[in-house]
């Protein structure tokens, strides 16, 4: 029993790689503070993992192991199965699945699971009557779901956006601090441990993604909708727009944007271009933030490491501290039946500032072909910017706009595009009122 007088909450955890092992320190090195905070004990009784002989800087040796995950989740003697194995689907569904099948409260980290299946996992939850707990699964270290879930619970939330992805965020950082090119600064970043060896998911976007989806569900109340998300990386920014940028009084963040509009719920991921003078502007290298706007609250701001094992362990343990205090809420702050499910409103509807970057061959007549495109499509600009003079050879020209619609910057853009004398692309790069 413990000091409490009530008995242990057990625990199995599946999945021991830098989170799991980081949990498994915790709750040996905060033993009596955990226990104090939960008031009982919290007690690992089993774990499961791809290779038992590992070296993971714990001893594991008192615990029961098992090879399969899902059996585990479902034969362990266990009172909540914290699942950090990962993944959208396989063997983390599997796991998900047992344990509410037997009845067994959830913790997990899984992003991609509950931004693909969150709904259908918190109804069958709901009607098991288990917790379905993922404060972990969203910014790391950061307590964000709990904010907005709890601390926010009097508040209509009008926008949630933040920096939800460290290793973007270090890519920028070292960007601009450094001048060097995004490969040669990624190649860096997977030396450190920052990004995998395959990092498309986070420079692509997509982990970010993940995390909006799921955020934004608990802002307002609806159902999970991954796939209305419009998800754009950071592989396009160069140190060039990093540059202008700061010339213009911005600074390059990729940031995950929701908010309800009259034309339904948006979501969005993509480089976007920030007033420095915002808070959001100075959370640098792996460090994410998250904004959340209520209309009584006003702003609140929560900024922390969004990974790794430390942060991540912390947040797996506040949510076995509730459960062990039997403080349990909706998984999406309502019962599922209440949650909306509204439509997503379309990028092309998108009404904001642009910056635009241009190479174009430096003739007579250029930007006058520029501006009649612009104008064409109701665009207005708000400054330009030219550097030097070289007839007839390749220059940058970059222009800001007043707000416009999404829809018409493309098209402007695609015109432009079709000029001989544009040699490359179109670099865009929005500009987000903060």
């Amino acid at each position: 029993m413990s000091s409490a007088g009530q008995p242990p909450l057990k625990i199995a955890i599946a999945g021991l790689g830098t989170v799991g092992a980081g949990v498994l320190k915790l709750l040996a090195t905060n033993q009596e503070l955990v226990a104090r905070r939960a008031g009982r004990s919290i007690v690992v009784t089993s774990v499961s993992a791809r290779d038992r002989s590992r070296d993971r800087g714990i001893d594991i040796g008192k615990l029961r192991w098992f090879d399969d995950a899902a059996a585990m989740a479902a034969e362990a003697d266990a009172d909540v199965i914290v699942e950090l194995v990962g993944g959208s689907d396989g063997i983390a569904r599997r796991v998900l699945d047992a344990a509410i099948a037997r009845g067994k409260h959830i913790v997990t980290a899984n992003k991609a699971l509950l931004a693909l299946h969150g709904t259908a996992l918190a109804r069958a939850a709901e009607a098991r009557g288990v917790a379905l707990c993922y404060e972990a699964a969203v910014a790391g270290g950061i307590p964000v779901i709990k904010s907005v879930r709890e601390g926010l619970a009097g508040n209509q939330i009008t926008r949630v956006y933040g920096i939800l992805n460290g290793t973007c965020n270090y890519i920028l950082t070292q960007m601009r601090k450094t001048g060097r090119a995004f490969a040669d600064v990624l190649a860096d970043a997977q030396k450190l441990g920052y990004a995998e060896a395959d990092p498309s998911f986070d420079v692509d976007g997509i982990d970010a993604a993940h995390k909006l989806a799921v955020l934004a569900a608990l802002a307002f109340g609806t159902e999970v909708n991954f796939k209305g998300v419009h998800i754009e990386g950071i592989r396009h920014v160069s140190p060039t727009d990093l540059d202008y940028a700061k010339e213009l009084g911005y600074r390059v963040k990729l940031l995950g944007v929701a908010r309800m509009t009259e034309h339904g719920l948006e979501q969005r991921v993509h480089p976007c271009m920030v007033p420095l003078e915002t808070p959001i502007a100075d959370v640098e290298d792996v460090f994410n933030a998250v904004v959340a706007e209520g209309n009584f609250v006003g702003n609140s701001v929560y900024e922390g490491r969004g990974a790794g094992a430390g942060p991540t362990a912390s947040a797996v343990a506040a949510d076995l501290i509730d459960l062990a205090r039997n403080r349990r809420t909706p998984t999406f702050g309502v019962p599922v039946d209440y949650l909306a499910k509204p439509p997503i409103s379309p990028m092309d509807r998108r009404v904001g500032a642009y910056y635009i970057r241009l190479m174009v061959v430096d003739r007579p007549g250029v930007i006058a072909d520029i501006t009649a495109v612009l104008r064409d499509e109701s665009v207005s600009l708000e400054a330009m910017l030219q550097r030097g003079r070289s007839p007839n050879e390749t220059v940058p020209v970059v222009l800001t706009t007043h707000d416009t619609n999404e829809a018409a910057m493309n098209r402007a853009l695609s015109r432009i595009a079709a000029f001989s004398h544009v040699s490359e692309p179109p670099r865009a790069i929005r500009i987000e009122a903060l």
